[in-house]
């Protein structure tokens, strides 16, 4: 079975068209005002808030392609044991019908997910010491532990434990009939706006963790950075290219943890609360960046080095948790007429 993507709409907005009348004799009506648009806080683009939905997702290579990707608001990359890669997808302006492959949720999540308040957590397990954490958590534990074979469906063209694809929106449906009180997406720290002044033009961003390495291409043509993975264009299961309007280089402090798993792998613990550098990619440039992060409840501000906001660009955006800095390349120069030789007479 290969999954295609279909997309519910969290919420329908109706407009009001206001008119006015005229009084007698008055064969004209005043110009109505335009309807405001509606952006979605964590992405900056047309659309509403809605339900924050996590969904984590396995990044190995029998995990690609992935299923719906492509409609997360952000994804954030972060290391997990024998330094392979998760993901852990936030979803809020829309909601797609299928998502996957679904795996195990870490200690990295509790403090990443906090700052969007009480989401709905969709992990398809934990290691045994994680669930009293996971249900301390301000999170609506909706691990496949406790849920229908309905809503945490199997791929049969995939295997085990690789096969795992959460049916989102019927989950969704879940959350709104039990009236679970899940946090609507809101402004996280960042915000969007002009690329501003500086910055330095590059071609792609190389970054990786031990085992797993990553490469962004800038497009001119979409706007947004083409993701590779493992060497590989990075697409998800409809075939389309996954990629950030603004991808977000964020480095953190990465420790081994008390956690460990079935084969003794050492599960580390991504800092994402306290303060850092990194590096917001946005428009072909890198901009040095400063975050902050107060405490688990607050979201991640960006800042330059002069302590100005940096604006990201609106649409998707990708998080890498990183410890090590990427490797940029740099447009190839030419060179100039004046340094040309003179032609032989």
């Amino acid at each position: 079975m290969i999954y295609r993507s279909k997309w519910v709409l969290a919420f329908t907005i109706p407009t009001l068209l206001l008119t006015g009348c005229g009084g007698s004799g008055n064969t004209t009506s005043p110009t109505p005002s335009p309807t405001p648009i509606i952006k979605n806080s964590l992405t900056g683009m047309e659309g509403t808030d809605g339900p924050v939905l996590a969904v984590k997702i396995d990044d190995s290579n029998p995990a690609h392609p992935q299923i719906g990707l492509q409609g997360a608001d952000v994804v954030y990359i972060e290391q997990v044991e024998g330094g392979e890669t998760r993901l852990a997808a936030i979803f809020a302006s829309k909601i797609p019908t299928h998502v996957g492959p679904v795996r195990s949720a870490r200690i990295s999540d509790i403090d990443l997910l906090s700052q969007y308040g009480h989401v709905a957590f969709a992990f398809s397990g934990a290691q045994s010491k994680m669930y009293p954490v996971i249900d301390a958590a301000d999170l609506e534990n909706f691990g496949a532990q406790h849920e229908s074979p309905t809503i945490y469906t199997r791929d049969s063209s995939r295997y085990a434990p690789y096969n795992m694809v959460l049916r989102a929106d019927l989950l969704l449906a879940k959350v709104a009939k039990d009236k679970s009180p899940i946090a609507i997406s809101k402004p996280m720290g960042w915000t969007f706006g002009k690329k501003p002044a500086g910055g330095t033009t590059i071609t792609m961003a190389k970054f990786q963790w031990p085992a797993v390495t990553y490469k962004a291409h800038w497009s001119k043509r979409e706007k947004r950075w083409l993701l590779d993975y493992q060497g590989k264009p990075d697409v998800d299961s409809d075939g389309v290219r996954l990629g950030a309007s603004t991808l977000v280089i964020q480095l953190v402090s990465i420790t081994d943890s008390i956690y460990h798993d079935k084969v003794g792998g050492i599960t580390p613990l991504s800092k994402t609360i306290g303060q850092g550098t990194g590096f917001i990619l946005r428009d072909g440039k890198s901009f040095a960046a400063n975050w902050q992060r107060l405490d688990a409840a607050s979201g991640t501000t960006w800042t330059l080095a002069d302590g100005s906001p940096i604006s990201f660009a609106a649409g998707q955006i990708w998080v890498a948790l990183l410890d090590t800095p990427p490797i940029f390349t740099y447009p190839a120069v030419t060179p100039s007429a004046s340094a040309s030789p003179s032609p032989t007479k």
